[in-house]
C-alpha cells in the first residue's frame, strides 16, 4: 500500500498520479503497486512539484511497518526518535 500526500503542485502532476493511484481528495492518492513503480513516481513527483511538497508512506519492513518520505515545502517534517519516524 501506498499513500502518497502533494501539496501545491501543479495539476498535471496530479492527473499524471491517477494513472497509477485513486485520487481520494484533492492532493491525497492511494496505491498498490510494485516497488519499481513507487520509486519511479516517486521521483517524477519529487521533480515536477515545483515549489509544492510530496509526502510518501508506504508498506515496509521495520518497526512500524512503513516508512515514510518527505520532499520540499511541506508544512510537516519527520523526525526519527530511536528508530522510530514521527
Amino acid at each position: 500500500m501506498v499513500v502518497m500526500i502533494l501539496e501545491k503542485v501543479p495539476p498535471s502532476l496530479r492527473g499524471e498520479l491517477t494513472r497509477w493511484m485513486l485520487e481520494l481528495k484533492p492532493g491525497v492518492f492511494v496505491g498498490s503497486m510494485s516497488a519499481l513503480v513507487r520509486d519511479k513516481l516517486w521521483i517524477k513527483a519529487c521533480r515536477k512539484a515545483d515549489d509544492g511538497g510530496c509526502i510518501m508512506v508506504h508498506s515496509s519492513n521495520t518497526e512500524q511497518g512503513f516508512a515514510m518520505r518527505i520532499w520540499g515545502g511541506c508544512r510537516r517534517e519527520l523526525v526519527d526518535f530511536d528508530g522510530l519516524t514521527l
